[in-house]
């Protein structure tokens, strides 16, 4: 069975963002696939920060991207780019460590003004990690992606129902690609 790996480089646990990965995790997992999720943001800071290689988290992480057939990389938008700490983490996999993979990213921004940062900063940087197969990635602004949250609850998100048919798509695509893989 293929495997999927998640990899959310969102700095804030009330991100938006979450409310796109998960959604995605949910419909991957209703056809039976297999969905790790790395949360960068977890794993410890100094072993990010001082590039250790070595260090158990890292490792597992990797190991994680190692053994998956696709990657959907997540990040919100800052500066017309993807996020420091998602960056920190992709400096830390292996030089070709996409090769072969399956990449599909989602991106979310204030605004539609950032809808490039995919093609002109993710690509670039995943290109030069061996990246070759995209299926199609999804482009998010906040106002499509309603959080509510209560007092010391998790927050709840809803979805609108155009990017949720774009969600929808990239994960159809995604599956199909798979399946060719494995056949």
């Amino acid at each position: 069975m293929p495997n999927i790996v998640i990899i959310s480089g969102s700095p804030n646990a009330s991100s938006r963002l979450n409310g796109i990965t998960h959604y995605v995790e949910r419909q991957l997992k209703e056809l039976n696939l297999t969905v790790d999720t790395i949360t960068v943001v977890s794993l410890p800071a100094e072993d990010l920060i001082h590039a250790r290689f070595g260090s158990p988290a890292i490792v597992e992480a990797n190991q994680l991207v190692a053994n998956a057939d696709a990657v959907i990389i997540a990040s919100p938008v800052y500066k017309a780019s993807f996020t420091g700490v998602l960056k920190t983490f992709l400096d830390l996999l292996p030089q070709k460590g996409l090769d072969n993979k399956i990449i599909a990213p989602l991106f979310i921004g204030g605004t539609i003004a950032h809808l490039l940062s995919i093609d002109y900063s993710l690509k670039p940087v995943l290109a030069s990690m061996g990246a070759k197969v995209y299926v199609s990635g999804v482009y998010a602004v906040d106002s499509q992606i309603n959080r509510t949250q209560e007092p010391n609850e998790a927050p709840v998100f809803e979805i609108n129902e155009e990017l949720t048919l774009r969600l929808n798509e990239t994960v159809n695509e995604l599956a199909r690609e798979l399946e060719l893989r494995h056949k």
